[in-house]
């Protein structure tokens, strides 16, 4: 393998089309303000470089970055690209990965508006992240111990998995398919709405109008605060171990819980059974994830 090191590089696509190469130690900026520096290039190793430049990863296939920094300029850093591997790095740009399948990510801190669009295979492990719509269209997600603030979160995401995770966010998970979220902590408003196939299993979830217009929603031993006008015409299996404020027309399927505060039903399709069962607030588990 070649090895590129202490450089700058500020020209338009510095190394365009490179292969086998391993970039350390290196700075890419400087008047010239060029693009592209990485575009169409394979099997490519990235150590303690910094990027502050516009579009350095596009089109790339066998990438693995590491101890290095992408900054606020380094505007959609990767896209269209393959079987990458990112550590202990800092994404600051915007759109700062799009359209990218087969990816890991660990001890990385994320400030990204709009990332992750449309990505596929994602694997993210002792993460943070601050984004709007983050993650939106992406499939086959796996978090671990991945800590995420920000806005309208994992809309229209399929076949994913979360675990060990805090979402400080809003409108998560609308529109999600077939996604499973274990031992987590879900803050924020309006969650979950016309997802299909969502189960939270032992999570903490806060905030107003939680869950409604599903189908296929299941809940296993969850708390809910600040729950009101919950499961609005949902189809849903839920064992909540925490009163909830108010329930309003479930369509269908069973909601037990120790207490609820109010349960409202002014359309006649609202079928759902709510059940009263005050043992379970002495079986309550903790969450265990914050």
């Amino acid at each position: 393998m070649e090895i590129i090191q202490n450089q700058v590089f500020d020209g338009e696509r510095a190394l365009y089309g490179s292969k086998g190469v391993a970039v350390r130690h290196c700075n890419f900026d400087g008047p010239a303000d060029g693009e592209s520096a990485f575009k169409e290039c394979a099997d490519i190793e990235v150590e303690d470089c910094r990027f502050n430049l516009r579009y350095p990863f596009w089109h790339n296939h066998g990438l693995k970055i590491k101890d290095s920094e992408m900054t606020e300029h380094c505007r959609a850093a990767l896209w269209y690209s393959d079987h990458i591997e990112i550590a202990d790095s800092e994404l600051r740009g915007i759109k700062a990965l799009r359209e990218c399948s087969r990816v890991k990510m660990r001890g990385c801190a994320i400030v990204s508006p709009e990332f992750g669009w449309s990505a596929d295979g994602v694997e993210m492990e002792d993460c943070t992240a601050e984004s709007e719509y983050f993650m939106m269209r992406a499939s086959r997600l796996h978090f671990k111990n991945v800590r995420m603030k920000g806005k309208y979160s994992f809309q229209y995401i399929e076949r994913s998995v979360f675990e060990n995770c805090v979402f400080d966010t809003k409108d998560a998970f609308w529109h999600a398919k077939n996604v499973v979220v274990r031992d987590s902590v879900v803050k924020g408003e309006y969650l979950a709405w016309y997802c299909e196939n969502v189960t939270f299993e032992r999570c903490r979830i806060t905030g107003t109008q939680p869950l409604c217009y599903c189908k296929g929603l299941k809940l296993i031993d969850c708390e809910m605060e600040g729950a009101d006008l919950a499961f609005e015409r949902s189809e849903v299996q839920a064992a909540v171990t925490t009163p909830v404020i108010s329930i309003k027309n479930p369509y269908a399927g069973r909601i037990t819980a120790p207490a609820v505060g109010e349960i409202i039903r002014d359309d006649e399709n609202a079928m759902g059974e709510v059940v009263i069962d005050g043992r379970l607030a002495g079986e309550k588990r903790a969450c265990g994830c914050v």
